[in-house]
């Protein structure tokens, strides 16, 4: 297959689950790795004291650790998947500005939920949350080690913009070999399900260009965001499109996706459609 796939590192405890998921997904694809770290230079006094000890540690300290962050999140991802071309970068910005660029040239940015380090100051709702509503490409949050074994999951809502999620989904499963669950949920004003869109439908071409591909249906009364939080505690991804229609009528990045990004036991990739 090819291509790039590019992990945002920190050097916390995320970070390092997010290295790990990203080489296993470029080994799957038979891609390269991209290890980037984003540093924020410090800002520069209006003047120069006599004293010079309050400026604090010289730039080159804070490049140095960000030298290291990158080094070791590249080894880490030479021993998860010693078959992948890792290369790794220090890069200058803000990582919503840096990852946002990089996810222009890669096929899937891969980060964990909050950050340290060169993402200071960047919880859920600003870098990962901002990357999944505004990334060029798909966006994997992975929060802790996954369940190989475990199926994907999907968020099925029946729009236009949703078919993207749908082709990575599929694309996932069959590069993992595992099940699909194709889920539909919907809590509509009478507290019911709302039966009329067939999924078996929806997944009809789908099913029909990935035949290996075994997928499985699941309609679900009630909240979208509680069932497919459910859904993902035996998943090893769960895949949502980054705004919903259909099934997810009203519920943008904000509600369905801000809330797996939050709470999902499993990696949440946030798939942008086009319409």
């Amino acid at each position: 297959m090819g291509g790039v796939i590019v992990a945002g590192v920190d050097g916390s405890e995320f970070s390092s689950a997010a290295v790990a998921e990203a080489a296993r997904e470029a080994l799957s694809r038979r891609a390269e790795l991209r290890v980037v770290h984003a540093l924020v230079p410090p800002p520069m006094p209006a003047h120069v004291p006599m004293d010079p000890s309050p400026l604090g540690p010289p730039a080159t300290v804070f490049q140095d650790a960000a030298e290291r962050v990158v080094r070791e999140s590249v080894e880490h991802a030479r021993r998860t998947a010693p078959q992948v071309n890792v290369t790794g970068a220090v890069l200058q910005g803000d990582a919503v500005s840096v990852l946002e660029l990089q996810s222009r040239t890669a096929d899937l940015v891969v980060v964990g939920p909050r950050g340290t380090g060169g993402f200071i100051g960047m919880l859920l709702g600003s870098t990962a949350v901002f990357l999944a509503a505004h990334g060029q490409c798909p966006v994997m949050v992975v929060r802790e080690q996954p369940d190989p074994s475990g199926p994907v999951v999907l968020g099925v809502d029946g729009s236009a913009a949703g078919a993207k999620a749908v082709d990575f989904a599929f694309a996932e499963a069959e590069l993992r070999g595992a099940e699909l669950v194709a889920l539909y949920a919907h809590k509509g004003r009478s507290g019911t399900a709302d039966e009329s869109m067939d999924p078996t439908a929806v997944l009809a071409g789908h099913r029909q260009s990935r035949p290996d591909v075994p997928v499985r249906h699941a309609l679900v009364h009630g909240d979208p965001r509680e069932a497919l939080i459910d859904a993902g505690r035996t998943a090893s991804l769960t895949v949502v499109g980054s705004r919903g229609m259909g099934g997810f009528r009203g519920l943008l990045l904000g509600s369905v996706s801000q809330a797996l990004l939050q709470h999902a036991h499993s990696p949440v990739a946030v798939v942008r459609g086009t319409g």
